[in-house]
């Protein structure tokens, strides 16, 4: 019997996607649904090449462990501006964790008054052997388990490029996570280009047009819509205003499907718009409760504990949204866009 089928979009967030590793790890493990497509961005993009790599080779176990080891080498990175870096200079000198916030601030501070041109010219970047040695790009070009699209931002003309799987490579991935304060631009194929989470966290467009595809899309929601105060320090604001810039492409596309989804269901379009519209079903997991309270600081926490809590919080979430809501993949929807999303 055929599996039922799901598309997933992944959100970027740093270290807060050990979260979506776990719900990915879970799914795997459930065996319940096949991966038709993954729509992903910034370490969205980096869980989802590395869990197409594993399918590829060795099956659904082959993308837990290819995941597993992947989180496992970006705890046990080295080099002079990876996050582990800081983590090892925190920890000599702040054995407790005292000041892991004041530790942010400082490398922050760094990057508001130098570029990574100026601290980094020789483009060192950490992430680079950690996906080079889990993911055999070459042969996941040639012969993909599911549909890739990997979202980043060009630089010149300010526009979101999606990548599709025969683009798909370790430059294109480092790009749609080159946060711009961090690591100089990716040049790929001459143009030049930074995390893609702020045109695109994730695209969810190309799920669409794209031909063969299911119509149920999971969205793994890593940055928090809500919040239930106002933010007063200046660190605060800046989380704040990172998320609601990081949310504004995705917020745009949900928009679109509501109206989509009210007009075929008011049946307010005529024959030959209804068949170039797709109902699709939108089905979410969000991290708000599991983030809740965590600063833009711990997206630079790799500590292993961290990353496995993390993990562990999104297995559990996989395993509460695939017994209450899995039976209505091909069904329906079970997200109410405009309450959920739109605050409507």
């Amino acid at each position: 019997m055929t599996k039922p089928a799901l598309n997933i979009a992944l959100q970027g967030g740093g270290s807060h996607g050990a979260f979506a590793w776990g719900i990915l790890d879970a799914l795997l493990e459930e065996g319940r649904f096949d991966i038709a497509a993954i729509t992903a961005t910034s370490a969205g993009a980096m869980n989802a090449v590395v869990c197409a790599d594993g399918l590829r080779t060795g099956g659904n176990g082959g993308a837990r462990d290819a995941l597993n080891r992947f989180w496992e080498k970006i705890s046990t990175a080295r080099g002079p501006f990876s996050p582990v870096s800081l983590n090892a200079i925190r920890k000599a000198f702040d054995p407790f964790g005292l000041f892991k916030a004041a530790s942010f601030q400082w490398f922050d501070a760094l990057t508001s008054v130098a570029s990574p041109y100026e601290f980094n010219p020789w483009n060192f970047n950490p992430l680079r052997d950690a996906l080079q040695d889990v993911v055999d790009f070459e042969g996941l070009v040639k012969s993909p388990p599911f549909k890739l699209f990997i979202a980043a931002t060009n630089v010149k003309s300010g526009r979101a490029k999606v990548f599709r799987t025969h683009e798909v490579s370790a430059d294109v991935t480092l790009a749609s996570a080159c946060l711009p304060y961090l690591f100089q631009a990716v040049e790929v194929n001459g143009e030049s280009y930074w995390d893609g989470g702020y045109m695109a966290n994730p695209a969810l467009w190309p799920l669409f047009y794209e031909a063969g595809l299911p119509d149920d899309v999971l969205l793994c929601a890593l940055n928090p819509q809500t919040l239930d105060t106002v933010p007063k320090t200046s660190a605060a604001i800046m989380d704040r205003l990172n998320e609601i810039t990081f949310n504004a492409s995705l917020i745009a596309e949900l928009r679109a499907i509501a109206f989509v989804q009210r007009l075929l269901e008011d049946e307010e379009m005529g024959d030959k718009l209804k068949d170039r519209y797709r109902d699709v079903k939108v089905h979410a997991i969000k991290a708000d409760d599991a983030l809740k309270g965590l600063g833009a600081a711990s997206k630079f926490n790799t500590d292993w504990d961290f990353l496995t809590g993390l993990r562990d919080q999104g297995r559990a979430a996989w395993q509460a949204w695939s017994s209450t809501c899995g039976t209505a993949v091909g069904q329906h929807s079970t997200v109410d866009l405009a309450k959920d999303f739109l605050d409507r």
